[in-house]
């Protein structure tokens, strides 16, 4: 084999290790966005039920409600607002529920990801003798 064809090998190897560590790195940078999600997700799965009840607590409390008989617009206004967190919160529950089990999903896929990409790491350095580097 001629110096020119064990240099075009060694640079195709070099450019496939490159792809291959920017493909790990581009992994590890989504498993730490799915953390952050998740932290989000369970925020949504605490903080919306909280929500919920203290405005349906708030909407149903007979001192708060002569409140609003009182207040007319005011009251009114009050009342929408109310009845929006209401439907934005269980908006935001039910989807930090979908969120958290999506990611649930990834994070069994990425750990299937990470065990055969070690194995086939080990098979190879068997196979051809290298050192890992």
């Amino acid at each position: 084999m001629s110096d020119e064809a064990v240099s075009d090998n060694k640079e195709i190897v070099s450019n496939r290790q490159e792809i291959f560590g920017l493909l790990d790195d581009y992994i590890e940078n989504i498993q730490k966005a799915r953390k952050i999600m998740l932290g989000v997700s369970l925020s949504a799965i605490v903080l919306a039920p909280m929500a919920i009840t203290l405005s349906s607590y708030l909407l149903l409390h007979p001192s708060f409600s002569s409140l609003l008989d009182r207040e007319d617009e005011f009251g009114d206004a009050l009342s929408i607002l109310l009845g929006a967190v209401i439907i934005v919160s269980i908006v935001w529950f039910v989807t930090g529920i979908r969120q958290y089990f999506a990611i649930s999903k990834w994070k069994d896929r990425y750990e299937s990801y990470k065990k055969g990409k070690e194995e086939m790491d080990r098979k190879i350095i068997t196979q051809y003798g290298l050192t890992e580097d």
